[in-house]
């Protein structure tokens, strides 16, 4: 028989979170997940800073106001190392519903610009 511990994320609490908070262990939450984001760092095409300047963070507004595309959007999945514990989860970054697929772009530092097919994380 099956255990579901075994399919259960692992869940953080935002203290916890906030202690990974530099280039030598970077955690993002977005949407009430958490990621582990080190090993993308060099890889973000917006570059290591936009990243790390959320580490330890609810990065959720962020993500969303650069307009991330489906494709960027699947390559979080590995990152993924857990959720935020239930009672810390916030309501906003829970209703996905409430951001549209791609983004409002409403950023107004140039770094989160994306003119065409930009897949930022």
């Amino acid at each position: 028989m099956a255990s579901n511990e075994a399919s259960a994320p692992k869940l953080f609490t935002h203290a916890e979170v906030s202690q990974h908070n530099d280039s030598k262990e970077t955690w993002l939450i977005i949407h009430n997940d958490v990621y582990d984001v080190t090993n993308f760092l060099n890889e973000h095409p917006g570059g290591e800073e936009v990243l790390l300047e959320q580490a330890g963070k609810d990065a959720t507004e962020q993500f969303e106001d650069v307009g991330h595309s489906t494709d960027a959007r699947q390559m979080m999945e590995p990152y993924k190392i857990g959720e935020i514990v239930p009672e810390e989860r916030t309501k906003a970054s829970d209703d996905k519903s409430k951001y549209p697929s791609g983004g409002s772009a409403g950023h107004d530092d140039a770094r989160y610009l994306c003119i065409s097919n930009c897949h930022y994380f």
